[in-house]
Parts: structure tokens; sequence; C-alpha cells
């Protein structure tokens, strides 16, 4: 395998604690940088402040092996690694679609400095096309080691819940290089992922552009099937036709693929919405702003399935809200996840409490970062205790735990056995069978 390399990672959030677990368990020694000093102190114990199933494990056990430690301090970084990611956010920016680069370039404005010998940056923040070329002459013009500081882009495809998965066993591996700089770059990146690539991992080496471009459009295209079936439903629901037999039947063509053809609330999270939106601005900024337009109507039509919801609730109950009370399972954006970003569950939750019901949500991991974001709704302790004297139940968030629960239980802990769900994710026949009233997204109410 390759050889150990000194590796640093800065920013310690989803991505950057879980790229620097990766790297220990790939046989670095890594080190992670963060300005939070409670997050670092936090991970230094080997705890995690967010929900990802096998990080925990991963992290106590690098950090007790001495190969994965935590600091506040980017010069003992600087010092310490030879190789340095950058795994900061990337946040919307107020009032606009544009990504704030703001943490991306206070990185390089710190690190490149305190660079005195030859060293490799690699990215893996999503960013706007163009910004890798960018930071990349910015390094040289600031390091004291001039152009023996090299920057490249190694962008990250993770999905939250199989996070660990993805580091150590990814599809693909996607190295940006600069042009006129190809060599160092990339044998760097080879020996930082020998492990992966001796498993004949395919390693893509690209110019920086199509580096960040990958991620952008992988992107693009997971939001676009997933409003394209949402858009499907719109119209199964106005002719009695069924979607999920639909996306059945498409899926068996392996052109398309049965993956992210879910009709159901659409997609939410820290990536997706975001991301979406910071390609179209650089598509307007690069004077392109046609080649991307259809992204807002992909962005339009997953708003307006979280609408469509609450319509659906308020006729389930009689056509009006105050009054009402209603049990919401899931407030993750996604299962096996605690991320309330741009979370549609939350967001139904929020506009039934707004428009005057009693809400009452339950979701396995997600009700303290939900509490945060929305401290006005009712959090219950468990999916009985959620549906007690509710007159709907919304399934928000496919988790199992919803999938398996016993609709007899549940029929008789609520005031009205009418269950609305929002993720096609239910058994329908056995809720039917135990004598509730079933809406599904996209399906005939039966």
């Amino acid at each position: 395998m390759g050889m150990t390399q000194k590796i640093s990672v800065f920013g310690t959030g989803y991505l950057g604690a879980t790229h620097a677990a990766g790297m220990a368990e790939l046989g670095h020694e890594v080190i992670g940088v963060d300005i939070d000093p409670a997050k670092i102190d936090l991970l230094s114990q080997g705890k995690v402040p967010f929900f990802e199933p096998g990080l925990p494990e991963l992290i106590v056990k690098h950090v007790n092996s001495g190969a994965l430690r935590f600091t506040t301090d980017p010069a003992e970084a600087a010092e310490f690694a030879g190789v340095h990611f950058i795994a900061v956010g990337t946040p919307q920016k107020r009032g606009s679609y544009s990504a704030d680069m703001q943490f991306v370039d206070g990185l390089i404005e710190t690190l490149a400095p305190m660079l005195t010998r030859p060293a490799v940056i690699l990215g893996k923040s999503t960013v706007p096309v163009g910004t890798a070329a960018r930071l990349a002459a910015r390094v040289r013009e600031l390091a004291p080691v001039g152009d023996d500081a090299q920057l490249g882009w190694n962008p990250e495809f993770l999905r939250e819940g199989f996070a660990v998965e993805d580091t150590l066993n990814p599809d693909r591996l996607v190295v940006g290089v600069e042009k006129d700089r190809p060599g160092r770059v990339e044998a760097v990146a080879r020996e930082v992922y020998a492990t992966i690539l001796a498993r004949d991992t395919p390693f893509i080496v690209t110019d920086l552009a199509t580096a960040e471009l990958v991620k952008g459009s992988a992107n693009a295209f997971l939001a676009t099937k997933i409003s394209f079936i949402n858009a499907i439903a719109e119209i199964c629901e106005a002719t009695g036709a069924d979607v999920v037999q639909l996306a059945d039947a498409l899926g068996h063509d392996d052109r398309i693929g049965r993956k992210f053809l879910g009709a159901g609330l659409g997609f939410g999270g820290g990536c997706l919405p975001k991301d979406i939106r910071a390609f179209q601005a650089r598509a307007g900024e690069l004077g392109l702003g046609k080649s991307l337009a259809f992204l807002s109507e992909v962005d339009a039509v997953n708003l307006r399935r979280r609408s469509h919801v609450v319509e659906m609730a308020t006729r389930a109950v009689g056509g009006s809200l105050p009054g009402t009370t209603i049990a919401v399972l899931g407030a993750a954006f996604k299962p096996d996840s605690d991320d309330v970003r741009d979370s549609p569950a939350l967001d139904v939750a929020g506009e039934l409490h707004l428009g005057g019901a009693t809400v009452r949500v339950y979701d396995p991991q997600a009700m303290r970062n939900a509490a945060v974001v929305q401290p006005t709704l009712t959090y219950a302790d468990s999916v009985e205790d959620a549906c007690r004297d509710a007159d709907l139940v919304v399934v928000a968030t496919e988790w199992q735990e919803f999938r398996k629960a016993d609709p007899v239980a549940l029929a008789r802990v609520v005031a009205h056995p009418r269950v609305i769900d929002g993720r096609n994710c239910l058994p329908t026949q056995a809720w039917v069978d135990a004598g509730w009233s079933y809406s599904g997204m996209g399906r005939h109410a039966s």
C-alpha cells in the first residue's frame, strides 16, 4: 500500500470529521482543525457533534490509536502536515443564490503564509467553478515556498447516512490539477488514496474547472431526477395513476434506474438545495443563465411538494387546521441523519403549526436540532406518544422505525386513523387493513 502521509483536514463539520477519520483508517497520521473550540473538544474525546452511523466508532478508534488528533491552531497543522484538505462550509449567501466563499478564502489567507516547505492543498468543499484556479494563484502568492505550494480539487460525493462507507469505498475519485503544473498534485493524491486505488477504484484526473463542475453537475442531476418523479406524481394524482408502480416500471430501464425515483416530499438537507442554487448563480455570472434555467423549475417542483402535503393534511382533517392535532413522524431531511437543514419534514410541521394545528413531532435522532429551528412545535418521546389523540398522522421522513410501526396498535391511540404517507414508505395494505384511511404521494387514496 501507499506510504503513510501526514495530513491535515481544515473544517471538522460533517464532511471534515468524516474525511479526517477516513484518512486515519487508510493508515495516515491526521490532524483535524476547526475554529470552534467546543467542536474540537468533543472530537478530541471521540464524540461526534452530529449523527452519522459508524463515524463515532471510527473516530474513537483513531483518537485512541494516536493516528487522529484535533486542534484549533492552524499553525500546528501547517507545521505537521504536507497534505492539507479544505473541508470548510460554503453556505448560501444571505439574500442571494451564490455560495458564500468567506470561509474558504479566509482559510487560504491563513494557511498559505504558513507553508514554509513543499505542500499540496486539496479542496473538498463544494465551490463555484473558477474558485480553484483563483485559490491556486493566491496560494503561490502568499506561500513562502512559492511554486512548491500547489493546489488541486478533490470533490466529495458523500451521502449522509453512508458517509463512512462513501469515504472508504467511493464510486470514483476525481482530482483536478492545474494544466501547467500537473505532476505533483496527482502523485500526492495517488499516495493518499493508495489503499482505495489498489481496489481498482476509478481515478479521474481532470483540470480544475472540470473537477469543480463534476460535483455541481452530480447534485443538479440528482435533484432533477427527484423533481422529475415528483412532477410525474402531480400528473398521477390528477389522473388516478400510481407513481410507485410507474417508477418501478421506469426503473427496469437501466438507462434510467430506480434510485432517486421515490416520489414524496422532495429533497432537502445542507447540499442539494444550496448547491443547485449556487450552480445556477454561477452560470448566471458566466452569462449562461439560460443553460441552467431549468434548475429553478427543479427547485420549484421540490418546494411545491411541501405545500401540497400541507393542503392534503388540511383536506384530510375537514378543511380547517385550528383545533386539530397532527402527528408528524420525522424531522430530519432524510433517515439515518440528524440534519434538519432545509428539511421538508420540519417545513411541513412548521406550516401546519402556523395554520393553527397542534403539531406533535417525533424523530429518532433529529429532535434536538429541530427544536432549535422550530422551538414552538411540540416534541414527543415516541411514535405512540406523537400519535396519541391525533386527528391525522403525517409520515415525513422514511425512518425504518416508521416503516415498521404497527398500524393496529397505533389505530388504538389516535383520535382518527388517517395517515398521509409523505414518503410512500409504508406497507399500504397493512395500514388499510388496520382501518386507516391512507393517502400516498401520487397514488390514489384508499
